[in-house]
């Protein structure tokens, strides 16, 4: 690296599973990115199946090396977390002893590896925290929590080694605080680096039919009860639609959101689906909202896309009249960002990453999650027929100014740049490295101490 801001670096990016998922989506976004600045980039992860991936890892942009493919994914079904730390752990003991020094190793979803690949002082470490992880793990049973304990604890401690932590919203980094109150105490506070999407693959919208579009995976955790409610509420005679309009002309769609991915190289397309036939949860709960539909005596008035292809997705989007978003304190949330970005506003529940990416009155509404706040701005396009044009313009604009792949990429590259130049980090690194190594000193000791009794036991 030359000693001169601007310079191209060699940048590392250690993924634990380069497949198909939003995360993946994300560093894919970030390599490239990346490479278009100028710098050397170079993916290390533990499984790519040329099959199952974003074709852009396969275009030759940027190198894709994979490590460890053979270690286990889990123990006869359990212990996914020990196993996805061993594997990345392989991954970066690849990457520090075979490889000659990154200038900066970005990393995401498991924090292990930054002691590691830091153990070379002239590397810098940017960590992506999609959302904290033991958030995510479950903690039913008395055994899952004593499981969990050194994962959580760890996930701190190695997470507050990174010279610069990022985050997907500010949601996300008010919850990391919340979460990791130690490194909070000590003045580690993540930046926030929004996800991107890519405006360029949404055109001028076709229409703006009486169709209400709703687009999610279809998990209860997603709330799409709530469109169905607020949806047959307009159909009462207290609601206030203008006279001129017919309700039993309006309509609902739910369709399940899916990835377009690349099957082979020679371009045949698969999908993976917001709904799984295998998945309990999907195929109960859209059954659960076929029988809601029909108890609120609309159900002639919805249709439900279980698989939903790129193509089709787009399509729906230029003919609807607004997006309907209903998960509550969702991390951050996609399809507000590409619903924005296919000229159509927004209706979202007033939580987590919608409340930074939807501009209330101007690109959508956000409201209280309940049926009566979305049907009354629902009604709010019906009594004035320009107004979903006016906002998706203003939508579009503010995501391809905020929101677009050359905005996140500039951003990301003035993170490396300032990490680099030492505008991020401290000596407290060394501190936590210390304090990393005496934990697992103490560790090795009690599991010796353990074996011995054991013995004797």
């Amino acid at each position: 690296m030359e000693n001169k801001k601007g310079s191209k670096m060699n940048i590392a990016i250690i993924h634990p599973d380069l497949g198909i998922g939003g995360a993946e989506r994300l560093i894919v976004d970030a390599a490239v990115e990346l490479a278009s600045h100028g710098h050397n980039v170079h993916i290390f992860t533990s499984h790519h199946d040329g099959s199952r991936c974003f074709e852009e890892t396969l275009a030759g942009t940027f190198a894709v090396t994979v490590y460890g493919s053979f270690l286990p994914r889990h123990i006869f079904y359990r212990l996914h977390a020990v196993c996805a730390y061993l594997r990345c752990m392989f991954v970066a003991l690849c990457v520090l002893f075979m490889w000659p020094s990154f200038d900066v190793v970005l990393a995401d979803q498991v924090s292990i590896i930054i002691p590691i690949v830091k153990l070379k002082k002239s590397t810098k470490v940017v960590f992506y925290c999609h959302f904290p992880d033991l958030l995510l793990a479950k903690h039913t049973t008395l055994l899952r929590r004593i499981y969990r304990m050194p994962i959580n604890f760890l996930e701190e401690l190695t997470t507050g080694m990174a010279d610069l932590i990022l985050v997907n919203s500010k949601f996300t980094a008010s919850t990391f605080a919340a979460t990791f109150k130690r490194l909070d105490a000590q003045g580690i506070r993540p930046a926030v680096l929004y996800p991107a999407v890519n405006v360029d693959q949404f055109s001028e919208p076709n229409a703006y039919k009486l169709n209400f579009l709703s687009i999610n995976r279809f998990e209860r955790k997603k709330n799409i009860d709530l469109a169905i409610s607020a949806f047959a509420m307009l159909g009462h005679p207290d609601e206030n639609i203008p006279e001129g309009f017919n309700f039993a002309d309006m309509t609902l769609t739910i369709a399940g959101k899916c990835l377009q991915i690349l099957e082979s190289v020679q371009l045949i397309r698969v999908l993976l689906c917001g709904f799984d036939q295998r998945l309990r949860e999907n195929v109960d709960y859209l059954e659960q909202l076929k029988v809601l539909a029909e108890i609120k005596g609309v159900s002639n008035q919805i249709k439900f896309i279980t698989s939903c292809p790129t193509a089709e997705r787009n399509a729906l989007l230029s003919d609807c009249l607004c997006v309907i978003y209903t998960p509550k304190d969702e991390h951050f949330g996609i399809v507000p960002l590409e619903a924005m970005a296919a000229h159509k506003p927004v209706i979202a529940c007033n939580s987590g990453g919608p409340v930074e990416t939807v501009k209330d009155g101007e690109t959508g509404f956000l409201c209280d999650p309940t049926p009566q706040s979305l049907s009354f701005a629902m009604a709010k396009f019906l009594q004035d027929p320009s107004l979903a044009e006016r906002m998706g313009a203003n939508a579009r604009s503010h995501v391809a100014t905020t929101f677009s792949t050359k905005t996140f990429g500039d951003q990301l590259n003035q993170h490396i740049m300032d990490v680099v130049w030492g505008m991020f980090g401290g000596d407290d690194i060394v501190d936590d490295i210390s304090l990393f190594l005496d934990w697992m000193q103490r560790m090795d000791q009690c599991c010796w101490t353990f074996r011995v009794q054991s013995v004797y036991l």
